[in-house]
């Protein structure tokens, strides 16, 4: 089987989603029946490492829209025995059905989270095989809008690489970095943008200050960076909160992990994540974890097995929330290995026989 993959990022790109395509093409290519993956990149914004065996990296496609396209389409009509055309995102959707019937191949789409939940435009879901959505949030989103069969789409929760996220002592150099010698530490990961203001930072940053009554040394680590980071800096000051909370910027794969472990609770309430890998990686260094009721993270924490959810709406509930994060010790919960990465390659190579074999059926 030979696959054809547009994918918005993947190697040299940092976030849930550039994550999620790694280990999916990692795992496809890893399946006996899979001899070469073909990857194609709207984005390529860092060299990337030792690529997997079986997955070619065409990077003349990373060097902007109409060389994208122009390398989708011709690596569709050209490039001969494709099997599955595997298109990464819905923004790429119209080309993503373009290169499929060039290369008379299926199409399977991935589906994430927000951008799944309102119909898409101009282009139809109805020309694809198979969708993998990453919860059964985001499915159930989907075909609200679709009109696809619900047997079309299917669910591929991420993975977790315990050989990468586990539990420890904190960094001292990060203590002194952050300034959190003898502190309660809150952490939230995500992307400070002002298109993703559902993330639920705002919200513990107004439950601060009840905190704070309950546990004077409590601190609030952000860290990520985007264009919403000035406005959520200056709510942090008008809430009297400049002491407490420290805007960590952008944070180095290599230092993941060890950010996780300075945290007594991950605390990400939102409204709007598909899943949430960082729940995961937070969850693998032994931190407990409080996700919501309300979105795809609930399915992150196995419906409340795994962590706390709470409604973000409700102060005073994501208060209690976070207190019952902090008295819970910091240890792996019992049942993450449904999230590890050998259960997600399983996965992987059901759904590529599931979907070749749906595709070609009469």
């Amino acid at each position: 089987m030979r696959l054809l993959a547009l994918l918005p990022e993947a190697f040299g790109a940092e976030g849930g989603i550039a994550q999620f395509n790694r280990d999916l093409l990692a795992a496809a290519a890893d399946a006996p029946d899979v001899e070469e993956i073909v990857v194609l990149l709207r984005q390529l914004p860092a060299p990337p490492a030792v690529l997997p065996q079986r997955i070619f990296l065409d990077r003349r496609a990373a060097g902007g829209k109409l060389a994208f396209a122009l390398a989708a389409l011709q690596r569709a009509a050209l490039g001969g025995g494709f099997d599955l055309v595997v298109c990464g995102h819905l923004r790429l959707l119209r080309l993503g059905l373009a290169a499929a019937r060039l290369a008379r191949a299926p199409l399977l789409l991935v589906a994430y989270g927000i951008e799944a939940w309102q119909p898409a435009k101009p282009a139809s879901v109805r020309g694809v095989d198979t969708v993998l959505a990453i919860s059964e949030f985001t499915r159930q989103k989907m075909l609200g809008w679709a009109g696809i069969p619900a047997a079309r789409i299917q669910i591929l929760p991420p993975a977790i690489d315990p050989a990468l996220f586990g539990p420890g002592p904190r960094s001292p150099a990060l203590v002194e970095r952050y300034r959190l010698q003898g502190k309660t530490v809150l952490l939230t990961l995500a992307r400070l943008a002002a298109t993703e203001r559902y993330k639920g930072i705002d919200e513990v940053l107004e439950c601060l200050p009840l905190l704070q009554e309950r546990r004077p040394d409590i601190a609030y680590l952000v860290a990520g960076d985007g264009d919403d980071r000035p406005r959520l800096e200056a709510k942090a000051r008008s809430l009297d909160l400049a002491d407490r909370v420290v805007f960590c910027g952008r944070i180095a794969a290599a230092e993941k992990a060890d950010h996780y472990r300075l945290a007594d609770a991950f605390v990400m309430p939102g409204r709007g994540e598909g899943f949430g890998i960082v729940y995961l990686e937070a969850m693998a260094c032994g931190v407990p974890v409080v996700g919501s009721k309300l979105d795809g993270s609930r399915e992150a924490l196995r419906d409340g097995r795994l962590g706390i959810l709470v409604d973000p709406g409700d102060r005073a509930e994501l208060a209690a929330g976070i207190d019952e994060a902090l008295r819970r010790p910091k240890q792996v919960p019992a049942g993450l290995e449904y999230f590890h990465f050998d259960r997600f390659a399983e996965r992987v190579r059901d759904l590529l026989v599931r979907s070749f074999a749906v595709a070609c059926s009469p």
